[in-house]
């Protein structure tokens, strides 16, 4: 008798997602998004996502459970994220998975949303080795950690975003410069025609003070995109658009991959795992490939598939917590939008007896 499968939820932002998880293996998972419906208004809408979620849930459970050839009576477990992301979008997740637990008479674990990402990789690369440098970098996140344990140790922050995040930016950019909502994509596809080298943005917090070597900030660099492209439209020239977008890319890609590598270098560690939708982005790949490869380090990327949020990833903490023998969470649990992360596990961890 092997480890109990879990059911992950995952209900962060503008995806509804389930996965099952047993013993660090993947058995199904599905997805839906409410993107399309955010579209219009360039950018997540709420209450909107947290609509979509309830319609969602149970069909994408249900979906999940028919991928993975498994029925509701063979879940041994419940994982759900309780934060950081919108408050309405996770109260319905953890509504659900409360009822799901409480019906089937099994423990119900709430998982921190960006430690899910992080065990996003395990699923495609096996157990992390210990330690890690980790890159998590997407719409609303960006931060390098060094992770240990994921399930048990505590995760050291080694440096974080003093404003915007890498895929805030990247949305952001992508409005002034006209192109449509998401903008990483969307910046991705046109950049392929483009020079990364025309035009010369700057690469923020790579100089000055050795306090800030591990920390971001993508303000000024979405300032000096907005400003590039006024410049031009004030002249009446067209918009050279690829290169603004090749060149606007290239600088995100070398900030996040030089402090990254830099980190790996300073504190001995042979492996960068880099995480989140950004990781999706091509450039920032490529670059973290060619950078690792210089210098050594081994570089763990999950598949496309698993760099956006899905409930597979939350079901990766579930199976990581009860393997390790995590105390559950009470049924009381509450969400928290703007969760620190600290613990893979949103509720107290002490080891079960």
């Amino acid at each position: 008798m092997g480890s109990p499968v879990v059911l992950g939820i995952e209900t962060s932002c503008d995806e509804t997602g389930a996965g099952l998880v047993r013993d660090g293996r993947l058995l199904g998972h599905a997805l839906a998004s409410s993107m399309d419906e955010h579209a219009r208004f360039g950018g997540v809408v709420p209450e909107i996502a947290a609509r979509a979620h309830v319609h969602a849930l149970t069909p994408v459970v249900r979906e999940a459970l028919a991928d993975a050839g498994l029925r509701a009576g063979d879940i041994g477990a419940v994982a759900v994220t309780t934060g950081p992301g919108l408050s309405g979008a996770l109260q319905v997740g953890l509504a659900g998975a409360k009822g799901l637990a409480y019906a089937l008479g099994v423990p119900l674990y709430g998982v921190h949303h960006l430690a899910g990402h992080v065990a996003a990789d395990t699923l495609e690369h096996g157990p992390l080795p210990d330690p890690s440098v980790v890159l998590i970098v997407s719409g609303g996140h960006t931060s390098l950690l060094l992770v240990r344990d994921l399930a048990r140790d505590p995760i050291v922050h080694l440096g974080d975003t003093l404003d915007d995040a890498a895929g805030e930016c990247f949305d952001k950019a992508a409005r002034v410069f006209g192109l449509p909502y998401p903008g990483g994509p969307a910046i991705d596809r046109t950049a392929r025609e483009g020079d990364p080298r025309a035009v010369p943005f700057p690469r923020p917090l790579t100089t000055g003070p050795p306090g800030n070597r591990f920390t971001f900030s993508f303000s000024g660099l979405k300032t000096a995109a907005a400003r590039w492209t006024e410049r031009h439209r004030a002249a009446g020239h067209p918009l050279p658009l690829a290169d603004g977008a090749a060149s606007f890319q290239e600088a995100v890609a070398d900030v996040l991959t030089r402090k990254a590598v830099a980190a790996c270098t300073e504190h001995g560690v042979g492996t960068l795992v880099v995480v989140g939708g950004v990781a999706a982005n091509s450039r920032v790949r490529s670059l973290a490939e060619e950078r690792c490869a210089t210098a050594g380090i081994s570089l763990r990327v999950p598949p496309l598939r698993l760099c956006t949020d899905n409930g597979a990833m939350i079901a990766a903490v579930g199976d990581l917590l009860v393997r390790a023998g995590a105390a559950p969470a009470p049924l009381d649990v509450s969400v928290d939008p703007s969760a620190p992360l600290a613990y893979a596990a949103l509720h107290p961890v002490a080891a079960t007896p």
